[in-house]
């Protein structure tokens, strides 16, 4: 069976930031846990951050920049927070291998789990293109990777892995 590794706080699990969710509503999601595929996971607490926590952005880059080690995660008072987005990101990859997930669902726009769009490093509120460091990790490890407005998409994938 297809695992899929799904941001914790999409399932309504209060490890954001903040210490809210981000539930998604969705009827994919809610076929996916009847079927036992879902693999919850939050890299942010798995690398060692509390809930709350201050809010982190990634400066001069993406995910994949942070894992070449040319741009670091840091908080609004400009705290290093980097080990703890690479510890959560392998923390993520080795829960996914573990529990044999080719596919995961992540909160787009976080530090960690953004998969196409993240803050831009100035605490403004500013989106740019680029994955998280999470998402960085998972789609470098072959991993199919969406956001929580993709859930079709990675319907599909699912599907189409199963029939392989």
């Amino acid at each position: 069976m297809v695992k899929v590794l799904v941001s914790a706080c999409l399932l309504g699990e209060r490890v954001r930031y903040n210490g809210a969710d981000a539930r998604c509503p969705s009827d994919v999601l809610e076929r996916w846990a009847r079927e036992g595929r879902l693999v919850p996971f939050c890299p942010e607490v798995a690398g060692g951050l509390p809930v709350p926590r201050p809010a982190a952005e990634i400066g001069d880059g993406d995910g994949r920049t942070v894992l070449r080690g040319a741009a670091m995660v840091r908080d609004g008072a400009g705290r290093d927070l980097t080990r703890f987005f690479l510890d959560g990101a392998a923390g993520a990859l080795a829960a996914a291998r573990g529990q044999g997930a080719r596919v995961a669902v992540l909160k787009d726009g976080s530090p960690s789990c953004g998969t196409g769009r993240i803050h831009d490093g100035t605490f403004s509120g500013t989106l740019r293109p680029g994955p998280g460091v999470t998402a960085a990790r998972l789609e470098d490890a072959g991993i199919r990777v969406f956001s929580e407005r993709e859930l079709d998409q990675a319907d599909a994938c699912v599907r189409a892995l199963a029939d392989d």
